[in-house]
């Protein structure tokens, strides 16, 4: 019925991937969201708030949500620029430091294992095509 949908297929598709994802980062007490939000702060520290919503492809307000919830993990510190008050610069903690690692290698686990099961050139080429149909609607 939904054969052609890309809707319905790629919401079926997001539901499962969310269920592999979250088991990845269950241990971490993580949601997916979470996980991968702090893992572009552990690699691009000092990020402003509207930086971070833009790389991960989020409104302004879920980011904020997010963040709060990382915040009362200890996991992120938000600093106020020196340039402009109302902006916050976010910088993991040392906790969120300790983890790095760890969290990339659980991350690390689950596209080998997606790799493994599609293929390596399907899955960079369904990356790369969800990719483009995402920048085009948006």
């Amino acid at each position: 019925m939904f054969d052609n949908c890309l809707y319905f297929n790629t919401t079926a598709l997001a539901r499962a991937l969310e269920r592999e994802w979250a088991k990845a980062f269950g241990p971490f007490f993580l949601t997916p969201s979470q996980a991968f939000m702090l893992r572009v702060v552990l690699k691009k520290p000092s990020l402003l708030q509207s930086e971070l919503a833009k790389e991960m492809a989020i409104s302004r307000s879920t980011a904020t949500r997010a963040l709060d919830g990382l915040q009362k993990m200890g996991l992120v510190e938000r600093r106020r620029t020196e340039s402009d008050g109302r902006e916050y610069a976010i910088h993991p903690t040392a906790q969120a430091q300790a983890m790095k690692e760890s969290l990339n290698a659980a991350s690390a686990v689950v596209t080998k294992r997606l790799k493994d099961e599609l293929g390596q050139r399907q899955f960079e080429e369904t990356v790369l095509q969800v990719k483009s149909i995402r920048t085009t609607l948006m």
